[in-house]
Formats: C-alpha cells, sequence, structure tokens
C-alpha cells in the first residue's frame, strides 16, 4: 500500500545530495527511497533544496541566524505545514529538524520524530507528549539507552548511505581529513593540533554556517592553527567530497559531544579511509578500534594514532558498512516503523467503531 509521507527539514539548511547535516542528507536519502518504492514524497524545506519527490519551500534566510531568525523560522514552518496537511492527503508526518517541537502537527496527526542529535539538546517535554500518535526514534544504541523511558519511543534506526555514490580506493594519498560543520562542538580545532603534532598535513572541508558563535569559533581556534600544510577549503558539493573521503589517509573525527551515529564515518569507511575518532557516543559503534580505525582519548592520542593508520585495511573498512549501513536497509526500517504507527491507528479505529456498534445495539 502506498503511502504520502510528509517530512520536515530544519528551515535553514536545505536538503540535497549536497547537504552537509546529517539530518538533512538522511532526509534525502529517504526521500529517494520512498520514490522508487512507490510512495508519495512531501519535503517542507529552505527553499533551493533538491528532493526527488514534492518540495514544499520555505524563504531563505537573509542575515544572521540569531534568535528572532529562529523563531520566524519556525513561524514559517508552522504555516507551511498546516496548509500542506489541508491541501495533500498525508498518511505521516516525519519531523527531522532540532526544533520539531515548535511547530508540531496538530494531535491526532500520525507523527514521527527522529532525534538525530544528543537527546539533551531537546526539550524534555517531546518525551512527555500526551498524543498516542506521536512516537519518537533514535539513529543509534547509545543515543536510545540515554533517552527516558517512554511508550513514544520506538526502535532505533541505524543511518545508513548510498554505497554506489562513492569512490573506494587502495592506495591513499599522505594527508588526513577533516569534515563537517565548522562549529565548537566538532572539535575540528583538535584534529588540526593533532595533525601538526602527528607532522601531517590536514585538508578541513565543510560549511560555516552564519552563527555567531560559529563565527567566533572559526576565528579563535580554526583561523591561528592553518598554514602551507593544513588548509580549510570551505564547503564541498558530493563529488569533490567523495573525491576527498577516498584519497585521504585517514579521517578525523575528534567531537566533543556524544555524535548520535556520523556519516561521515561512514562514507569514510565505505570509501576504504579508516576513521581516527574520539572514544565518544555512537562512534564506538562504527569504528572497530585497531580494524577500521582507532579511538582515541584526546587530541594527542589522536596524533599517535595518525602515525599508525597505514596498518589499516581499506577492505576492512569497506565490508563494514556494507554489512550495516546500507541506505536501502534505513529505508526498509523506517517504512516498518511507518506501518506500525498507521496500523495503530487503523485499529483504534476499528475498536472505537466497534464500541460504538455495540453501544447502539445496547441502546436499542
Amino acid at each position: 500500500m502506498p503511502y504520502t509521507i510528509l517530512s520536515i527539514a530544519y528551515p535553514f539548511t536545505p536538503v540535497g545530495l549536497d547537504s552537509t547535516g546529517g539530518s538533512e542528507q538522511i532526509l534525502t536519502s529517504l526521500d529517494r527511497y520512498l520514490i522508487d518504492k512507490g510512495h508519495r514524497s512531501i519535503v517542507i524545506a529552505v527553499d533551493g533544496s533538491k528532493v526527488r519527490g514534492e518540495l514544499i519551500p520555505s524563504p531563505k534566510c537573509r542575515g544572521p541566524l540569531n534568535e528572532e531568525a529562529r523563531r520566524r523560522g519556525s513561524r514559517t514552518h508552522q504555516r507551511l505545514l498546516l496548509d500542506t496537511l489541508t491541501r495533500y492527503p498525508v498518511d505521516l508526518v516525519h519531523m527531522h529538524s532540532l526544533d520539531f517541537h515548535a511547530y508540531l502537527p496538530p494531535s491526532g496527526v500520525p507523527t514521527l520524530a527522529t532525534l538525530h542529535l544528543p537527546v539533551d539538546w531537546y526539550p524534555k517535554g517531546i518525551f512527555l507528549q500526551n498524543d498516542r500518535k506521536f512516537f519518537l526514534n533514535c539513529v543509534s544504541s547509545s543515543q536510545h539507552a540515554c533517552c527516558p523511558k517512554t511508550n513514544q519511543m520506538l526502535p532505533f534506526v541505524s543511518n545508513g548511505i548510498d554505497l554506489k555514490a562513492l569512490n573506494f580506493r587502495n592506495c591513499k594519498e599522505s594527508w588526513v581529513l577533516g569534515l563537517g560543520r565548522i562549529c565548537p562542538e566538532k572539535g575540528f580545532h583538535l584534529a588540526l593540533a593533532a595533525a601538526r603534532k602527528a607532522g601531517v598535513g590536514m585538508i578541513l572541508a565543510g560549511e560555516l554556517f552564519p552563527y555567531p558563535e560559529h563565527i567566533a569559533y572559526f576565528e579563535r581556534k580554526i583561523k591561528p592553527l592553518l598554514d602551507s600544510e593544513r588548509r580549510f577549503i570551505g564547503p564541498v558539493g558530493a563529488v569533490q567530497k567523495r573525491d576527498l573521503l577516498s584519497a585521504a589517509s585517514a579521517l578525523l573525527v575528534p567531537s566533543l559531544v556524544a555524535e548520535t551515529s556520523s556519516l561521515v564515518t561512514m562514507e569514510a569507511l565505505a570509501s576504504g579511509t579508516p576513521v581516527i575518532a574520539f572514544e565518544i557516543g555512537a562512534l564506538p559503534e562504527l569504528v572497530v578500534h585497531g580494524k577500521t580505525g582507532f579511538l582515541a582519548k584526546d587530541w594527542k592520542d589522536m596524533a599517535l594514532w595518525i602515525q599508525r593508520r597505514s596498518k589499516l585495511s581499506s577492505l576492512d573498512c569497506r565490508e563494514l558498512v556494507e554489512e550495516k549501513n546500507d541506505f536501502k536497509l534505513m529505508g526498509s526500517r523506517y517504512i516498518l516503523h511507518y506501518e506500525s504507527i498507521l496500523k495503530l491507528e487503523r485499529n483504534h479505529m476499528l475498536a472505537a467503531a466497534k464500541a460504538q456498534t455495540s453501544w447502539l445495539t445496547d441502546f436499542r
């Protein structure tokens, strides 16, 4: 039975193959999977997003992404959401953004909210929703274990990537790579420090969004560590990202917060590139220490492991993600979640109809 799924992205980050953010990449893959499986996919995302289904565009933010911009974005998303629900026969709303709680669908609309970020980044009230049609899911075992107990929590769904979109390469360059949003919690200043201590070159690529705190972080922490051997090249598209991931001798993931998952880690491994990461959050679920990468305690430890990166096998890296992290496996699991939510709704309606019929029979 085909479904109509309305997916909601973060108001400020474009969705598409060139997306920087993890939740936007997952939404892009899920939109594609839904269409391939004969379902209808509708996506509310910022203007300029590229989707396989139908895009409901929200206006781009002009100026700094401050609190007023966030409030304005939430109001716009809420208006677009309500309008879309009146215009389309939506079966289920799937929310992917950090601030989804600011523009939830009306009570009674089947809704799944995927928690892409650390649990304590969300208000506690989302775990206390008194709506039998509202459900949550996490993206890793470690994230799921951090959540408060609630009947609204479904089994976690591991993130997945398109393995065919990545180039496996056995022969690597000498430099290491950092790739992701340039912001304090990603800790790329520590990766640069580790690369310098290890005496290797490094390319840092990623989007610097115009949040004041992100710009300040770049100026104070990143820029002083850049030189002729350790360079920042800014945001990269899908093709350039693929080439960087396959050429690098290792990917450095120095996250300072508990990563709920790590798409870039999966992409690196699929490219045959080992990952050297801090031992935090879901990263130990993705990196097999001593086989597909190394888990470091701090930046000095990371520098030591960088020097041992050549001892790891590119084939071992690829085999891990082929087994666990194909986006088609992720898509099939989300379809099962949709089916279980909608089945609960059908059963509730049947039970209500049966109770009504019983009452009328008794009344007569």
